[in-house]
């Protein structure tokens, strides 16, 4: 088994861009050929350029992580400390390093996170037609809560189930 670690980025310039970049590069492999064209880039630019990043750090409570598999970057996450609930807005691994166990293991360690900040539950959305994904949520215990059609601008939505995970208490 990989020795997995959650590495914090700093909310600096350089470290946020780096991050960036990293995402970006994964976005591209994985979803250019699941998106209608031009949508990729378009929420590359919205969700996960250094500017985006940046407004999530400073005005939305966001954290930046990568996943650290074995002393190399494999993927990673952003998460959102809401009112109630952790948002799991990203967890990305890269191609090399899916289908390893590294994503599961990078979700018990932001489910120590959600705990370390006293929430209950974990959120997220994860797209209709992202059946593997759908599949890894559920079985590490996530359950589809709702649905949502999201206008996201220039044409494009986001048509997601949103899936919610409870914390055991104790």
């Amino acid at each position: 088994m990989n020795e997995i670690i959650l590495k914090q980025i700093s909310p600096v310039p350089d470290e946020i861009r780096l991050m960036a970049d990293f995402a970006s590069s994964i976005w591209r492999e994985y979803w250019t050929e699941r998106l209608p064209e031009g949508q990729t880039e378009y929420m590359i630019n919205r969700f996960q350029s250094a500017e985006a990043m940046t407004r999530q750090l400073e005005s939305e409570n966001y954290s930046y992580f990568y996943i650290v598999a074995d002393g190399v970057k494999a993927g990673y996450t952003g998460l959102s400390v809401r009112d109630d609930y952790l948002f799991l807005s990203k967890l990305y691994i890269l191609k090399d390093f899916r289908h390893r166990g590294i994503a599961t293991e990078a979700f018990y360690k932001i489910v120590e996170f959600a705990k370390a900040h006293d929430r209950k539950r974990i959120v997220l959305t994860v797209n209709k037609g992202n059946i593997n994904a759908i599949k890894a949520y559920k079985k590490l215990g996530f359950i589809q809560a709702d649905a949502v059609v999201t206008d996201i601008g220039c044409g494009y939505v986001m048509d997601d189930y949103i899936m919610e995970y409870r914390l055991s208490i104790g």
